[in-house]
């Protein structure tokens, strides 16, 4: 069992489980040597007691190594450790196509669209370097955050194409995917890996297989004898052409399907042209249940079978000449042989070349280059923006540049779409706090300005609001772009102790802020008309439109003052008594005499 910090082959150091199957168990791991992260697989089950399973499994992984192609994992290493048969390949960080069919259900048509396109080219690759995957299917597809595809599992699928699969799960798997010819015994083909394929386009349109069934068995028969079914009754929206790249690519007779995955690929490419969209349906040229003898195998006699052959008296007198037949033919294999294994490969084998540096250039001169030194350029050109590089420019290639790939290996170049860009909207009246963060998420760099509240500024409502922007709204503005919003300070309330009235109502205008006026009689004359208190405390904040309530004096007269004049008034009263009593007196007097 393998476990966390283990060192297989003391190089990969084991950091983690990141899937497990029917075939093998999948771990993240360090290469300690390469500094860097991989993806080791290592056999599990009876595949790995299986003799001569694991040597066709190592052959077929080392020949699979040998492919280099964006949308293929690359396969670094193939090796076995104290009875671990393991393969290390390219660490890729995403999920399978498979789980995003489930999270998704089916994908939108120019989704699927994109990413056929890659499994075509993929594995047209492939099948230029005469390597036939066998077991394509949704599980042995990675995606990526960015969309990219790679194909997995070129090893482990070619060898299992020679052995009795005993894994349930792995042949479940499988045959909802597997080509008639295949599920008939009759071997594979690159029109087989087409097949597949095309029950993975049917899937992604759908969200459905085609094929369902209780048994592996079923599944399999269905896929010999059954019309595939009415895409259109899962998806109308499909158009004829599309539906009839699935009806060439899933033709129960090979002779019916496309020749090869290039041409799969091209008839994608034109799919959605006006000219194609409601073309006829795809009607087959030769008969779906046509037996197809050249893809019939014999079964290969083993080393320990023997072969019985009665001699007779006239087979004696034709066998000097049946020797001397045999001999020429014997001759002629061994000759053919050697040429196979020793003569053609040395003649025909790839050149190594290395992936020149086009980081600058052009589309066309870039694509030049790379033709120049032997590569094929891939003619899905993939864009980024940036910061660094000119519009229309090559960013970087996958292969990178530097990295020595053999003859012909197709390369993905990265074009620079420029500086991404934003338009601004109109932040006036909106939070600051979430303006701000809006726009530092685009890389912007963000200035507060706080200025005084005034009596134009009597409409906004608190001091947390944007009242202005540096930059009007529709501005074009790119990461690291300088842009000011304004907002109000918060306002320090004076202290107004005796201070007159309209010095309070003139900063209170000015200020924004709404004024509530009380009055309390005095009797201080020095306090008649000033403010004797306020509903605020000197020094504390207010906001732009908050109340505050202030105390003014109004003078009456005191008490004493009142019996004063009153007691004075009475005094009055009585000497005026006092006087007309004294006349009276003397008139009186006056009339005695």
């Amino acid at each position: 069992m393998v476990t966390k910090g283990q060192k297989i082959n003391d190089r990969y150091e084991i950091i983690k489980s990141i899937g497990e199957g029917g075939m093998a168990n999948v771990y993240l791991a360090y290469d300690t040597i390469l500094d860097r992260n991989v993806a080791i697989k290592v056999l599990r089950g009876d595949l790995a007691n299986d003799e001569k399973f694991v040597r066709r499994f190592q052959r077929e992984a080392l020949s699979a190594s040998s492919l280099s192609h964006p949308n293929i994992v690359a396969m670094y290493d193939v090796g076995e450790d104290d009875g671990l048969y393991y393969i290390v390949m390219e660490y890729v960080e995403g999920k399978t196509l498979k789980q995003l069919l489930k999270k998704r259900g089916s994908l939108t048509l120019s989704e699927a669209i994109d990413i056929m396109l890659q499994l075509t080219d993929g594995m047209a690759h492939a099948h230029d370097s005469y390597i036939v995957h066998r077991d394509l299917k949704p599980q042995n597809i990675m995606i990526q955050d960015d969309g990219q595809i790679k194909i997995t599992d070129f090893g482990i699928a070619m060898a299992l194409n020679s052995t009795q699969l005993t894994q349930t799960n792995s042949v479940m798997g499988s045959v909802h995917y597997l080509p008639p010819e295949q599920a008939a015994g009759k071997g594979t083909t690159i029109k087989s890996d087409i097949y597949s394929m095309g029950i993975i386009f049917y899937e992604l349109l759908t969200g459905e297989l085609p094929f369902k069934g209780d048994s592996a068995v079923e599944i399999a028969l269905k896929q010999m004898k059954e019309p595939l079914p009415d895409v259109h009754k899962l998806n109308n929206d499909i158009p004829q052409s599309i539906e009839n790249i699935i009806l060439k690519s899933t033709a129960k007779n090979p002779k019916n399907r496309y020749d090869d995955a290039k041409s799969m690929h091209n008839d994608l490419l034109t799919a959605l042209n006006d000219d194609r969209i409601n073309e006829e349906p795809y009607v087959y040229p030769y008969p779906e249940n046509e037996v197809d003898d050249t893809t019939k195998i014999m079964k290969p006699i083993s080393d320990d079978e023997g072969i019985a052959i009665p001699i007779t008296d006239e087979k004696v007198k034709k066998s000097n000449k049946l020797i001397i037949a045999l001999s020429i033919i014997a001759g002629v294999i061994v000759i053919s042989l050697i040429s196979v294994f020793f003569i053609i490969p040395v003649v025909t084998a790839e050149k190594d070349v290395k992936v020149p540096d086009v980081s600058g250039m052009t589309v066309s001169k870039a694509e030049d280059m790379l033709e120049d030194a032997g590569l094929t350029v891939n003619s899905k050109i993939k864009e980024v923006s940036s910061e660094d590089v000119k519009k229309n420019r090559i960013i970087r290639t996958d292969p990178r540049s530097g990295s020595t790939v053999k003859e012909g290996t197709r390369v993905t170049l990265y074009k620079s779409t420029g500086v991404k860009t934003y338009e601004l909207e109109n932040y006036v009246n909106m939070d600051v706090d979430e303006v701000k963060e809006t726009l530092e998420d685009m890389g912007l760099v963000v200035k507060i300005q706080e200025i005084e509240p005034d009596s134009t500024t009597c409409g906004v409502i608190g001091q947390n609001l944007v009242i202005s922007q540096s930059l009007d709204e529709g501005s074009e503005v790119k990461s690291g772009d300088n842009i000011t919003l304004t907002v109000l300070q918060d306002i320090t309330f004076p202290d107004w102790y005796l201070q007159d009235e309209s010095v309070v109502t003139t900063w209170a205008n000015n200020a924004c802020v709404t004024v509530t006026t009380e009055y309390q009689d005095t009797t201080d004359k020095t306090k008649d008309g000033k403010i004797l208190s306020q509903s605020r405390p000197n020094g504390s904040t207010v906001k732009n439109n908050d109340s505050v309530t202030i105390t003014i004096g109004r003078l009456v007269e005191s008490n004493t003052e009142d019996t004063t004049t009153e007691q004075e008034g009475n005094n009055n009263n009585n000497n005026n008594n006092n006087d007309n009593n004294n006349n009276s007196s003397n008139s009186s007097s006056q009339s005695d005499d």
